[in-house]
């Protein structure tokens, strides 16, 4: 039955995003912190690439999964911060079609990916302390390189269905999304088919890969946790502690916001449009920034070599 009030955009050449819904007045003001994130997710990834290249003492498996997580973080921040701004600042809202795939494609594949790189961390800081003597041994410079390939062929590959299935689903209803960026469910709620198949994929990947990573993740510090507190001296204690400290603050914020958003977004309706939007930005936005000043403060090695190039500069 046809409807006079529906436009065909089976084949849309543009979505409209409308930023955070409710909220439109406060943009100008909402977009100054998320320039300010933007800035020190930047810069603070950076340092950290430059740091663990120029110092030869940080050429370990730890640090190298450090650079991985750094340019995923730039990938991840980069692929929505600048067109976010722009529906801030210019309210330039229009998206085409194509580039609104590929947004949606490289958020979720890097999200994937960051995932991945919090198991490897957790896997070196196992090896690490349960088994110090075979460290050196297991975590080579190939095996990293092997571990590095399969969590970005992991996530290339898993995130595959969600852009083609978006692109075969007809679009009859609207073409604006409610959102700063194309996220996938924002995405496929405009279809005017049954898309049941991605929202299953789609919770697929959040329980079935991320729940699994979060599992490998906790099973793994629970080890760790144990071998920590077998330690004959309270110095070793703390100073195996302040290791693993880090790394779990970055795991925190990387993953319960990211469940918070998900399971708030697919069955919490009550939730207000812009409180979704916020938690997803705040999902995509906050890690990358944290994660430089988590590993930069909590890491002495990072620590001191910031320091020895401030002080250099400063004499």
């Amino acid at each position: 039955m046809s409807d006079s009030n529906k436009t065909d955009f089976t084949n849309p050449s543009t979505f409209i995003l409308l930023g955070i819904p409710g909220l439109e007045a406060a943009h100008v003001w909402i977009s100054i912190p998320f320039c300010a994130i933007y800035v020190i997710a930047i810069l603070g990834n950076f340092i950290i690439l430059f740091i663990v290249k120029t110092e030869p003492s940080l050429h370990e498996p730890m640090y190298y999964f450090l650079c991985m997580l750094a340019i995923t973080d730039l990938v991840l921040s980069t692929s929505t911060l600048p067109k976010t701004l722009s529906i801030y600042w210019f309210n330039s809202r229009e998206i085409d079609f194509s580039a609104c795939l590929s947004q949606l494609y490289f958020i979720h594949c890097f999200l994937v990916m960051e995932s991945g790189i919090f198991v490897a961390m957790a896997f070196d800081r196992y090896v690490a302390i349960c088994h110090p003597l075979r460290h050196s041994t297991l975590l080579t410079n190939p095996m990293v390189t092997k571990i590095g390939l399969a969590v970005v062929f992991r996530g290339s590959i898993l995130i595959l269905p969600y852009s083609f299935l978006a692109r075969q689903w007809p679009y009859c209803k609207t073409n604006i999304i409610p959102h700063t960026h194309c996220e996938h469910i924002a995405v496929v709620k405009l279809a005017c088919a049954d898309t049941r198949v991605s929202s299953y994929y789609g919770l697929f990947v959040v329980f079935g890969v991320r729940g699994l990573d979060m599992i490998f993740i906790a099973v793994s510090y629970t080890q760790i946790l144990k071998a920590i507190f077998s330690l004959p001296t309270k110095e070793a204690r703390l100073k195996a502690l302040g290791t693993c400290s880090s790394h779990l603050c970055a795991i925190l914020a990387f993953y319960i916001p990211g469940l918070f958003s998900t399971l708030t977004h697919r069955y919490d309706h009550n939730v207000p449009l812009h409180f979704h939007v916020l938690i997803a930005n705040v999902y995509i936005l906050v890690p990358p920034m944290l994660n430089p000043i988590i590993y930069g403060v909590r890491t002495k090695q990072i620590r001191g070599r910031l320091f020895q190039l401030f002080t250099h500069k400063g004499t």
